[in-house]
């Protein structure tokens, strides 16, 4: 399998992932927010964040597929790269609010770093491109 084919599959696997994760958040977050990481529910009208969450998720994703879709393949890794933080965000609040470590490593951490590798192998992959000689003045 090719660079390209490989990391066309790992960006599409993202933009699946990230879409259905932040449709869950939208759709029922009652039922999500557990496998989240944090230990308790939000308190007073905390709930709408969720929904945030999954918004914020939902267009994460659409800005990779736009990418993906339009063949803008080294911004895409740079995309990739900015949108890593997000998930490590994610990890860093399930750590700092004595969330589950194993979750917030295994699910957020491992998405990020995941993210970074697919980011660092499109960035690689588009990194050969011969410029166009410069134009000749007539």
């Amino acid at each position: 399998m090719s660079l390209k084919k490989f990391n066309t599959v790992l960006t599409a696997a993202f933009v699946l992932f990230i879409l259905w994760f932040g449709a869950e958040f939208v759709l029922s977050p009652e039922t999500t927010a557990p496998g989240f990481g944090l230990r308790s529910w939000p308190s007073g009208d905390g709930g709408g964040f969720l929904i945030v969450k999954g918004i914020r998720d939902i267009v994460l994703a659409l800005v990779l597929a736009i990418l993906l879709l339009t063949g803008h393949r080294r911004a895409l890794g740079w995309v990739l790269l900015v949108e890593a933080l997000a998930a490590y965000g994610d990890m860093t609040t399930v750590l700092a609010n004595h969330g589950s470590v194993p979750t917030a490593l295994g699910v957020h951490g491992l998405t990020a770093t995941l993210m970074v590798a697919t980011g660092l192998l499109l960035i690689r992959e588009t990194g050969k491109v011969v410029a166009a000689p410069p134009a000749t003045a007539s």
